[in-house]
């Protein structure tokens, strides 16, 4: 089809020297692994804490199915679990717990030790490869971490695969302004934010390669049309703070007959 051929230039993320993707899903594994230890510290001043506000907004999005005790939610890709810690505030006591995962297991565990006891359970998965049956969750939600999948649409057809028939989906991601903003961000974005990244983590490794990973992203037309392509239904791209991030959402068609 040709929303999939048009996706083949930015088929998923690439670290410099990846040759194929299983050796960028290890390179993406150990940069974060190397970077947990600061890693919110790093989030929240790079973003002026505006980070805690895109994720409660996204968690709000979805309070709804997150109201249903019930729902069975995962929040993959999780990190240090802050979008975990945004969408359990819209659960009811006595709720099924949200499943939090993440490949990068020291990321997971400072995830882990922040909602342990709160209605979350920490899973060490990948998520092009997650150890759930078909058609069984309500929702997933990841933020930040899509970008970072090797191959975006197997990604997408993994969630399309254990989500319910009427299960929802939610992308929280950077994507590139226009205008004198996306400018002005670009500057901040490949000068000034490696540079803090390199004194904070005494690494600016990944701060390089953010920037990278963030324009060779598919547009939000494309990744609209992405989500089509593998079966998603209702797709549609929210932008938060000018569009320097933004909110995909879809759903799963229910199939009648």
């Amino acid at each position: 089809m040709k929303a999939a051929s048009e996706m083949k230039a930015a088929l998923g993320a690439k670290p410099a020297g990846a040759g194929d993707e299983s050796s960028a899903a290890e390179m993406v594994r150990q940069m974060f692994n190397s970077i947990a230890p600061r890693y919110d510290l790093l989030n929240h001043v790079l973003s002026a804490n505006v980070d805690r506000l895109w994720w409660n907004r996204t968690a709000r999005r979805f309070r709804g199915v997150l109201a249903n005790p019930d729902a069975a939610v995962l929040d993959i890709c999780c990190g240090t679990g802050d979008m975990t810690l945004a969408l359990l505030k819209h659960r009811p006591k006595g709720a099924l717990p949200i499943l939090a995962a993440d490949f990068a297991r020291a990321m997971l565990e400072r995830g882990a030790s922040k909602f342990e006891g709160r209605g979350a359970i920490a899973l060490e998965a990948d998520a092009m490869h997650l150890p759930l049956r078909d058609d069984s969750l309500d929702l997933i939600v990841t933020a930040f971490g899509f970008r970072n999948l090797a191959n975006y649409e197997a990604g997408l057809r993994e969630f399309h695969r254990v989500l319910k028939p009427g299960g929802q989906l939610g992308i929280l991601d950077f994507s590139e302004p226009g205008g004198l903003v996306g400018k002005a961000y670009a500057v901040y974005f490949r000068r000034v934010l490696p540079a803090i990244g390199r004194m904070i983590c005494g690494n600016d490794a990944a701060y390089n390669y953010l920037p990278t990973s963030v324009g060779n992203f598919p547009t939000p037309s494309k990744m609209q049309a992405l989500m089509q392509c593998v079966g998603f239904a209702n797709g549609a791209w929210e932008p938060y703070t000018f569009g320097i991030a933004g909110l995909y959402t879809a759903t799963k068609p229910i199939v009648v007959g």
